[in-house]
């Protein structure tokens, strides 16, 4: 069987939640979420987010990072997001195109927004109508760049944003890998925040996601909205039988757990080989420094992804062994070597 480090998106799918798949798949449900699954998994949601907390289920993460945005927004105002956020800038043009709305960047360190910066643009003199104004802020949990924010950090931005009537969105593709990181609960790594994207496809889905609100002001917008994007799945039972099966008995946490773990050792490996990541290896991901102008010679043969010309990231899954990690350093050693 071949695995790499591409992506947590490379992954197979959880046997268990394969398993879940099928059971759904037997006879007949209601549509579009009036299903036993998605009730069942509502009720785990507030588990995790809180009593007043509703789960949105959508296809991708760019639906669910799209819809959040429109959610927050009315249409002269603007989202700040990280200048390296995945919001800004992989998502192509969907929210500006399906959304209409207006990302403006803000300065970031290994990924994590600069606080003082979302400040001075929050505190800034209010706009005259010839500009967007920023009443919304989006981070990503884990970030870009394999960091995480802290449980302060997060308070920081959520008080920051509350001070000035902003509202918070967390793109959660990798919450579960935060949360173990925190060693907190989902609803933990995600702070304070009123809108979370929930990634269930990086953590052993076949291809399912969330919008969560922590507020329930968002909740039928969120509904109206999710139709309006063509995010609105006719069977969702398939999609709420996914995320339902990875919140069941923590697997979400053993899946992020053994991907965080197989990236440290990663990088405990490469320390052997005199390469030290780029950014702190605090999720699953690792950036592995090489030669200058060599990243993508040496990612066409090695299972891992060009992020600059001198840089390789790799991102462990649930199914990471410890063969697939020895073999990528034992490729790397000779192709790294002064």
């Amino acid at each position: 069987m071949t695995r790499g480090f591409w992506s947590d998106n490379a992954s197979g799918v959880h046997p268990r939640v394969l398993a879940a798949l099928a059971e759904a798949n037997e006879g007949h449900a209601p549509a579009y979420g009036a299903d036993r699954w998605t009730a069942a998994l509502r009720e785990r949601i507030t588990d995790h987010f809180g009593p007043d907390a509703t789960v949105h289920p959508v296809f991708n993460g760019t639906g669910a990072n799209v819809l959040a945005a429109q959610v927050m927004l009315r249409p002269w105002e603007a989202l700040l997001a990280p200048a390296a956020s995945h919001m800004l800038t992989d998502e192509s043009t969907a929210p500006q195109r399906i959304g209409g709305t207006r990302i403006l960047p803000v300065p970031h360190t290994a990924g994590k927004a600069d606080a003082a910066a979302v400040a001075a643009v929050l505190e800034a003199p209010r706009r005259s109508v010839h500009q967007p104004e920023p009443a919304a802020l989006s981070l990503t949990q884990a970030t870009e760049y394999g960091t995480v924010y802290s449980a302060a950090e997060l308070d920081e931005f959520a008080t920051l944003a509350g001070r000035h009537g902003a509202r918070l969105h967390l793109d959660g593709a990798r919450l579960a890998n935060a949360a173990v990181r925190l060693g907190t609960g989902l609803g933990g790594a995600a702070g304070g925040a009123a809108l979370v994207s929930f990634g269930g496809t990086k953590n052993g889905a076949l291809g399912a996601e969330a919008v969560i609100a922590t507020d329930p002001v968002f909740a039928e917008p969120l509904e109206r909205l999710r139709k309006a994007s063509a995010q609105l799945a006719s069977k969702q039972r398939f999609l709420s039988a996914q995320l339902l099966a990875l919140l069941e008995d923590d697997l979400w946490r053993r899946n992020a757990a053994h991907a965080n773990a197989a990236a440290t050792r990663l990088a405990e490996g490469l320390a052997g080989l005199g390469l030290h990541p780029r950014y702190p290896v605090e999720a699953n991901a690792v950036f592995i420094p090489v030669p200058e102008g060599r990243a993508a010679e040496i990612a066409a043969v090695l299972p891992v992804v060009p992020w600059d010309a001198s840089t390789l990231r790799a991102v462990a899954s649930f199914d990471t062994a410890e063969d697939d990690i020895d073999a990528l350093l034992t490729g790397l050693a000779p192709l790294v070597e002064p």
